[in-house]
């Protein structure tokens, strides 16, 4: 799954800086807003000591609370809030520093929960109001000399609307970041989450492979050392009555193990990361050969096998071919010397059907199919992954049976 890419943001020391940055800057205009009033010589308003005193308070008031607004925005909003409204009481005229206040606005907006950024937005509506009625008030008694009663509608109202810009755009560019930036994380945790159900999903597939490769190896091997087994003993035989025919006994030894020996190393490859397989799995036609095996490893078999290229899913095909190699060798194992097997493998209509039959004592042997306990168990599995079925027990007249049913449509090729 590709990763998705998340969008570049200023690290916690990036935003610390931008903060001292955005203050600093502001601090470093009252100097100069501070030269240019002293070099008027006091013209627009009367400078003295003490109005000088009260501007810096509200400026270091308004501004360096600036550095921790992400940190805190409720309790640094609440300090210049507190600062604008000291100011009102105490001068009538605005400060640059006042541009600190959409700025905490913002802050609350974008870092603090929504309630919150409503009511600054709120308290930055009505500051609105009380500072224009407030520098209004001033500026009509400073061009007069006479206190006004009333309020100039006319003026009032734009200077106000004015204001309210101010507090009304941080507070929306505030919800908005805090939107977007909410938006972003949601979408980086789903990708995440996406990510860790995809791993689960692969770690689940290898998990259910590795048991598929169980199997296989269970019926290789079992298959393999159970001919390997019967030829031995009968070379053993071959050896003390008929020298002749051991050789014969032990080729078909060798060629077995070497077949099963091949067998398994492709399938210990798969549990290899890059590893594969370089040799297809067995087909339905295949069972044909395995029927040949068997019956050089001395068993007397009688086998009906479907005719050859009949089209079957791959899936059932090697299902079927596992059924027969493990009923064959339960056979060997189980139904004791002498005892004779039937093979009928049959396609008809739409299932696919199999049946192993003896007539040794395989009956009276572990239900199982063998001592782990795993060949039927297997055998159960592999059938039911194709919405199969099974039946296994004793044959009528004596023996065990083995028949399952295979359906060859509705099924993922």
């Amino acid at each position: 799954m590709e990763e998705l890419v998340r969008p570049w943001r200023l690290g916690p020391r990036g935003r610390w800086w931008f903060d001292v940055l955005l203050a600093g800057t502001l601090f470093l205009i009252i100097p100069f807003y501070a030269i240019q009033v002293m070099l008027n010589g006091g013209a627009a308003r009367d400078v003295d000591s003490s109005s000088h005193v009260a501007d810096l308070v509200l400026v270091v008031l308004q501004l360096v609370p600036l550095l921790w607004r992400r940190r805190h925005p409720v309790i640094v909003y609440a300090i210049v809030a507190g600062a604008c409204g000291l100011q009102v009481l105490l001068i009538d005229y605005p400060l640059v520093s006042q541009v600190s206040f959409p700025i905490a606005v913002y802050s609350v907006a974008r870092y603090a929960r929504p309630r919150w950024g409503l009511a600054a937005l709120a308290v930055g509506l009505l500051g609105s109001v009380l500072g224009t009625h407030d520098w209004l008030s001033s500026v009509g008694t400073a061009s007069t000399g006479e206190v006004q009663d009333g309020i100039n509608w006319s003026s009032y109202v734009p200077v106000a609307l004015s204001l309210a810009t101010f507090p009304v755009a941080a507070w929306a560019l505030g919800a908005l970041a805090r939107t977007r930036a909410a938006y972003v994380d949601s979408l980086i945790q789903r990708n995440e989450q996406l990510r860790r159900e995809a791993e689960q999903r692969a770690e689940l597939g290898a998990t259910q492979e590795r048991a598929r490769i169980a199997r296989e190896m269970h019926d290789v091997v079992a298959h393999g050392l159970s001919v390997i087994v019967v030829q031995a003993d009968g070379a053993r035989y071959a050896a003390e009555q008929d020298p002749a025919l051991a050789p014969k006994a032990l080729e078909t030894v060798a060629q077995t193990a070497r077949e099963a020996l091949a067998e398994m190393r492709q399938l210990l490859g798969l549990l290899r990361d890059g590893d594969a397989l370089t040799r297809p799995q067995p087909r339905l036609g295949d069972i044909a050969t395995l029927v040949e095996e068997t019956r050089a490893g001395g068993m007397e078999l009688t086998a009906t096998l479907p005719e050859p290229g009949l089209a079957v899913p791959e899936g059932v095909a090697l299902t079927a071919f596992r059924v027969v190699q493990e009923s064959l060798s339960n056979v060997r194992k189980h139904a004791g010397p002498g005892a004779a097997a039937t093979v009928a493998v049959t396609a008809a209509g739409d299932t696919l059907e199999i049946e192993v039959t003896d007539d040794g004592r395989g009956a009276a042997a572990d239900a199982s199919g063998d001592s782990g306990g795993l060949g039927l168990i297997g055998m159960r599995e592999r059938i039911t992954a194709h919405n199969g079925t099974l039946e296994t027990g004793p044959a009528p007249g004596g023996g065990f049976r083995v028949y399952a049913t295979l359906p060859l449509i509705g099924l993922a090729q």
